[in-house]
């Protein structure tokens, strides 16, 4: 019952892979102060280390976010048609020309992706040298494991083997324990099968204010003035992101 009281009423009964839920997702980001604040904190990070030059900036999974008015030219995607997309396309066959891009983009989206190994493999080839992959996305810390294990909406997975995902929904297939099994458990593996990537970043952050702003899905339990206070407090506890920390900032750049 609580549950069902903290959905938020305009995606309610709504299928996850469902266009009008996007586009319903778009207005709950805009309309909610707390989880804008979010958005934009995370937006100016991954805008900061975007190198400059030529090439293209792609954001890959733009759905109902607005980057875009942090990167001029950003190309703006996903796997379905909206309104204000650049194009539709498949993270797994980019549409891009080889070393065509200095930058991609993703905001909790590699999670989502049916199967990583595919991407990286595309990504090599469309990236500059010297060019990032920069993604915010869930992580699997002892807090975290309980809540995406039994407070999220979707799969919280950190036991399976390989770095798929079976599922045919492009938003209800999911794992969010993907990017910690990546970076984290397999991450030998990665360097060892990816070379031309160095990961010179994971940073853990915001155990609590996600939380607080009831994300897409569910209505907002602080007004959004509460931001500061939740943003210092979350800081105050750095020394012990490890245990804490729900996402991750995860930069990864291109060595040759």
């Amino acid at each position: 019952m609580i549950d069902s009281f903290l959905r938020h009423p305009l995606t309610r009964g709504l299928d996850l892979d469902d266009p009008r839920t996007t586009h319903l997702r778009r207005e709950i980001i805009q309309s909610k102060p707390l989880l804008k604040s979010i958005y934009k904190e995370w937006y100016t990070e991954i805008a900061a280390v975007i190198p400059g030059g030529s090439g293209d900036v792609l954001e890959i999974g733009s759905g109902a976010g607005f980057f875009n008015e942090y990167i001029d030219g950003l190309i703006t995607s996903d796997t379905f048609p909206l309104p204000w997309l650049s194009l539709v396309m498949d993270a797994q066959t980019l549409p891009f020309s080889d070393q065509s891009l200095r930058a991609i983009v993703m905001f909790n989206v590699l999670h989502h992706i049916k199967d990583v190994d595919r991407f990286f493999q595309e990504a090599s080839r469309c990236v500059q040298p010297s060019g990032v992959i920069a993604m915010i996305e869930p992580w699997r810390t002892r807090w975290s494991n309980f809540i995406y294990s039994h407070m999220h909406y979707e799969p919280f997975d950190a036991d399976v083997e390989e770095w798929k995902i079976d599922s045919v929904g492009s938003l209800s297939g999911a794992n969010d324990a993907l990017p910690w099994i990546v970076f984290s458990r397999d991450r030998e593996t990665f360097e060892r099968n990816f070379s031309d990537w160095k990961i010179v970043c994971i940073k853990l952050d915001m155990p609590f204010v996600y939380l607080a702003s009831g994300g897409v899905s569910r209505r907002s339990l602080f007004p959004g003035m509460s931001y500061p206070f939740w943003r210092v407090a979350e800081k105050t506890l750095r020394p012990w992101m490890d245990s804490l920390g729900m996402f991750a900032l995860i930069v990864l750049e291109k060595q040759s």
